[in-house]
């Protein structure tokens, strides 16, 4: 249940298109401050650094202060877990086809010898 719980809290905060902006941006240049994850975004420099504190309590975000400065970055090994999370799901998801697949594509089995028919 720990690692349903995990999952959950995982793609939670990836599911607002803010926080996934923010996922991108930091995916594409590196570790970056509020401000900067803030410029061109539709919403103020403090929302940003409120769903900066969601990522982070997920784990897919880690903090750093560099002078004065709090510079974000993402953290892979949340995403591969994310990756990995979904990677067993289709999987499942392809065996049960695989099982369907089987039952409807199976020829008809031929009535055993002496068997009645119900008819």
């Amino acid at each position: 249940m720990a690692r349903e719980q995990a999952a959950a809290e995982l793609f939670f905060a990836l599911g607002d298109p803010t926080r996934l902006s923010v996922v991108r941006k930091l995916g594409a240049g590196g570790a970056l401050s509020a401000t900067a994850l803030s410029d061109g975004a539709k919403v103020t420099r403090q929302a940003i650094a409120k769903h900066l504190q969601v990522l982070e309590g997920a784990g897919l975000v880690s903090h750093e202060k560099r002078g004065r400065e709090v510079v974000y970055a993402l953290e892979t090994r949340r995403l591969a877990d994310a990756r990995a999370f979904l990677d067993n799901v289709s999987a499942a998801w392809d065996r049960a086809l695989d099982r369907l697949r089987d039952m409807v594509e199976e020829p008809p089995r031929a009535p055993k010898a002496g068997a009645r028919r119900t008819s």
